[in-house]
């Protein structure tokens, strides 16, 4: 039999005690150690290890690249301008003490601009650009006006019900005019962009009254927006006669101008003045150009420009130094044709039709055997103002149908197929100085005359009087008429300056030219 150790470890040693695993033996050992002194458990010694934090590795969003990097060379003349006047010690005690109120953050002296540095930044191409366009947005946001009251339950129209019930078919809308473009200048022509409908072009005659400021003036107006500054502005030497969005590129404006030369101005650029013109040579025009056309597709087109000097030019809108072709507009090889007008059928880029000033409407071709003058139709008895080509597109072709206007108070209906007018409209009292077809509504189009009147004939209701008819305030004369492309509004231009924009409303009803309405008018269909 085993027995337990002799001796007790020492105080302090915590050590494993071997015992018997038999029961008796440990109740006996137990009695007999009774009076045994009893064994004190004792802390020992610890040693303390101290392991580093183990490291975090993180990293900024930002770019990890030294301040000092985008530092321009006068910050860093002035960082070094601040390191020399670095107040000593004493100095910065003295600061501190009457700053303590700062001492969350000390701010440099701001240095102020000399007027040569100011004028340098006024004239950068970059300052240009922010405040060209920032203007644009400002004069957006001051001239809107909407009426955060309105209610949509319809308690607020139950007095103007009967206004409403009653509408007109020509309803004014708005008025563009500028105090110093616009002033004592003639309107020339007009016309809407086809990318952005919202815009429309307006052409303006020199101001003899102010002889120091550009002959010709052309401003782009906005709808969109009720602010009452054009959008852009342009101008050139001579007065602009015509004008026009050149399409398939948005932003150019082509202009005729008075002495022949073909003037391109673009939007983008922060020149007034024409980016391209042509020269002013024997193979290009000499006379007024009262006609300009952008024909084509998108990836092949040509500007068509036709003068008073009998000759039709066609341009590329990349190259305005001389023409791509060139062409004598001639009837019988022996009489010379002054085109005021030109038009294009819908889909045609190579026959077209002009009017002349003696009166006559001719029409031509740009290409083939018959390239140049072809028929002669005769009919009015004065200067041809206006012409315009049927445009609308729907189940009957009548793209063979124009209209013109003249000085003899009249507005003509022609076919391509008849050398004579098949009806003649002969309501006004005065020169009619612009006609256009409806560019959605084939029984529509809109005549302008010197009474500062604006009419709307539709032959689905009458052929005697027009449909829709309404008078300028004033006795100006209306120079100009243009659907926008939508064929909700037209523009009116009148020989003050001013261009008019009216609503054609829901009075006036759809439908393509019937049977009836066509023999009427005196066509055979």
């Amino acid at each position: 039999m085993s027995h337990p150790p002799s001796s007790a470890p020492p105080a302090g040693d915590i050590r494993t005690l071997q015992w018997d695993t038999d029961p008796s033996v440990l109740q006996l050992q137990a009695d007999s150690d009774l009076g045994r002194r009893l064994l004190r458990l004792g802390a020992s010694k610890i040693t303390q290890v101290d392991f580093l934090p183990r490291e975090v590795v993180s990293y900024s969003k930002e770019t990890q690249t030294p301040l000092t990097a985008h530092l321009s060379e006068e910050e860093e003349e002035e960082d070094e301008e601040m390191t020399e006047m670095k107040p000593g010690p004493e100095l910065e005690q003295q600061d501190d003490d009457d700053n303590k109120e700062t001492k969350e953050g000390v701010f440099p002296v701001l240095r102020e601009l000399t007027e040569e540095e100011r004028q340098q930044i006024l004239h950068s191409s970059e300052f240009q650009s922010f405040f060209d366009c920032s203007i644009r947005v400002m004069e957006r946001a001051l001239a809107e006006d909407s009426d955060i009251f309105f209610d949509y339950s319809g308690r607020d129209l139950e007095d103007k019900e009967g206004d409403l019930a009653g509408g007109s078919s020509l309803s004014f809308s708005r008025l563009f005019y500028d105090e110093h473009w616009s002033k004592h200048r003639v309107i020339t022509c007009l016309d809407w962009s086809l990318q952005y409908p919202e815009l429309l072009v307006a052409s303006y005659n020199n101001n003899e009254d102010a002889p120091h400021e550009p002959d010709g003036v052309a401003l782009v107006w906005n709808i969109k927006f009720k602010k009452t500054t054009p959008e852009y502005i342009f101008h050139c030497q001579s007065p602009v006669v015509s004008v026009g969005f050149a399409r398939f590129h948005p932003n150019l404006v082509v202009g005729g101008t008075y002495s022949g030369q073909i003037v391109l101005w673009d939007n983008r650029s922060h020149r007034r003045t024409p980016v391209q013109r042509t020269p002013l040579s024997a193979a290009a025009h000499t006379h007024p150009v009262y006609c300009v056309n952008v024909v084509g597709t998108q990836n092949a087109n040509n500007l068509i420009t036709v003068s008073t000097d009998g000759r039709m030019c066609s341009w590329s809108l990349d190259m305005l130094s001389q023409p791509q072709e060139s062409m004598e507009l001639v009837y019988n090889k022996s009489k010379p044709v002054a085109v005021t007008g030109m038009a294009f059928p819908t889909g045609d880029v190579n026959n077209y039709v002009v009017g002349s000033e003696e009166g006559t409407v001719y029409t031509a071709s740009r290409h083939g055997s018959k390239a140049g003058i072809c028929e002669m139709f005769e009919g009015h008895q004065g200067p041809v103002t206006g012409i315009s080509c049927h445009n609308a597109v729907g189940p009957v072709d009548f793209s063979h149908l124009f209209v013109t206007s003249s000085f003899d108070w009249t507005v003509k209906l022609w076919s391509t197929k008849h050398n004579k007018p098949l009806y003649s409209f002969e309501d006004n009292a005065d020169y009619v100085y612009d006609v256009m077809w409806s560019p959605v509504h084939p029984a529509l189009f809109a005549a302008v005359d010197g009474m500062g009147r604006l009419d709307l004939w539709n032959l689905n209701n009458d052929t005697e009087v027009p449909t829709a008819s309404v008078t300028i305030e004033g006795t100006s004369a209306l120079n100009r008429v243009r659907w926008s492309s939508g064929g909700k509004e037209v523009a009116v231009g009148d020989s003050e300056g001013r261009v008019w924009i009216y609503d054609t409303g829901e009075m006036i009803p759809f439908g393509f030219p019937t049977r009836h309405s066509l023999i009427t008018a005196g066509a055979s269909v």
